[in-house]
C-alpha cells in the first residue's frame, strides 16, 4: 500500500521588512518600553526588577531569550544576531541601519541572570543561569517533538496529543487501538524502491501512542523493506516497552524483537541504523508467492510492556501465527 508524500506548512523565515512590521506589531509596545525604558536603564548601570530583565533579553523579532552577541541600533533597540540577518541589517522598531554595535551592557546583565526554561509553558520547572540554559533546553525532556511523517519533510513540531492530532488530520495518519497488528503490504513492482515510505500507522496501547513504519530503500545494491517501531515520548519512557514483528508464508518466517526508538531519534536515524526487521527482497518475494511480480508481505506483531512480560513467567512473545 503506498501513501504519497504530503505537503507541510513550514514556518517562512521573516525577509521582508514589510512582513516584519506586520507580523509583530503586537510587540510594538514592549519594544518602546525596552528602548525608552530598559535600554536606558541599562545603559546607566540601574539595573531594573527581574520581570523587567527578563522582557528586556527578549528578541523583540523572535521573542527568543538573546546570547551575545546581543545587536542594538544607533536609538538603542537590541535584538538577537539570529535576526539581525534576517532583518537585513535594519532594525525593526525605527527602521534605522543597525551597524555592528554590540549592547555590551546588557550582555553584562545577563551573565548574572536565572532563567526559566523556554518550555515553561509546556511543563518545565527548571531555572537555570543565563549561559546554562540553552545547553538544558537542547535536551529538555518538555521540549517539542518533530512531526514523524516520514513520507514528506513536514517541520510541524508540538508535543504528543497534538503530533497525534496533525498525523491524523493533516497527514491521514491510519490510528488503531490496541497492542498487536496484522497488515498486508501489496505493491505491485517491487523492484522500484526509491527510498519511498509506504506505511506509517499510530497505535494506542498502555496509554500511549507507537509509530509503525514499514517502508522499501536501497541497502547497498540491493533494495530492501523494513519494518521498526517508534515510540511517541521520550527515550527514557521508551524503554518501558517492547515489540515483536514477525513476516512469513511457505514454512519460512522471520521474527523480529526490540524496543522501540524514541521519535526524538529521526526516521532516517533509525532507518540507517538497521534497527528493525529487515527482510531482503529475494526473501520478500518469496514470502509472497505466486510468480514473484508482485509484492504481498503480512507482517503481525505485539507491543507490550517490559515488567509485564517478566512477570509472565519467562515466555516469549505471543505473536500471531502466519497462515
Amino acid at each position: 500500500m503506498d501513501l504519497d508524500s504530503m505537503d507541510c506548512s513550514s514556518t517562512i523565515d521573516v525577509t521582508d521588512d514589510e512582513e516584519i512590521h506586520q507580523d509583530r506589531h503586537s510587540y510594538a509596545s514592549v519594544s518602546k518600553h525596552h528602548s525608552n525604558n530598559s535600554n536606558a536603564n541599562a545603559a546607566s548601570g540601574l539595573l531594573p526588577t527581574t520581570t523587567s530583565v527578563h522582557e528586556l533579553l527578549e528578541c523583540p523579532v523572535c521573542t527568543n531569550s538573546m546570547y551575545p552577541p546581543i545587536h542594538q541600533c544607533h536609538n538603542g533597540h537590541t535584538l538577537c544576531s539570529t535576526c539581525k540577518t534576517r532583518v537585513h541589517n535594519r532594525c525593526p522598531t525605527c527602521r534605522q541601519e543597525l551597524g555592528d554595535i554590540r549592547c555590551l551592557a546588557l550582555e553584562k546583565v545577563a551573565e548574572s541572570l536565572e532563567l526559566p526554561c523556554k518550555y515553561m509553558s509546556l511543563g518545565c520547572p527548571e531555572i537555570f543561569p543565563y549561559y546554562s540554559k540553552l545547553k538544558h533546553e537542547t535536551v529538555c525532556n518538555f521540549r517539542p517533538y518533530n512531526c514523524p511523517y516520514a513520507g514528506s519533510e513536514c517541520s510541524v513540531m508540538g508535543d504528543i496529543p497534538f503530533l497525534v492530532a496533525h498525523l491524523r488530520d493533516d497527514h491521514k495518519v491510519d490510528m488503531h487501538s490496541g497492542c498487536t497488528f496484522n497488515h498486508r503490504y501489496v505493491k505491485s513492482n517491487p523492484r522500484e524502491v526509491e527510498n519511498a515510505t509506504w506505511m506509517l500507522t499510530v497505535f494506542h496501547c498502555f496509554g500511549q501512542y507507537f509509530c509503525l513504519h514499514f517502508e522499501a530503500f536501497q541497502l547497498g545494491m540491493a533494495p530492501v523493506y523494513m519494518a521498526f517501531l517508534r515510540f511517541m515520548g521520550d527515550e527514557t519512557e521508551a524503554r518501558n516497552y517492547n515489540y515483536s514483528l514477525e513476516v512469513g508464508g511457505y514454512g519460512r518466517k522471520l521474527i523480529w524483537e526490540g524496543t522501540p526508538r524514541s521519535v526524538r531519534d529521526s526516521h532516517r536515524k533509525v532507518r540507517d541504523s538497521h534497527d528493525g526487521l529487515i527482510i531482503q527482497r529475494n526473501m520478500a518475494l518469496f514470502f509472497s508467492g505466486g510468480d514473484r511480480k508482485e509484492l504481498k508481505l503480512r507482517v503481525t506483531g505485539r507491543i507490550w510492556k517490559e515488567q509485564q512480560q517478566s512477570g509472565e513467567g519467562g515466555g516469549g512473545a505471543c505473536i500471531p501465527n502466519l497462515s
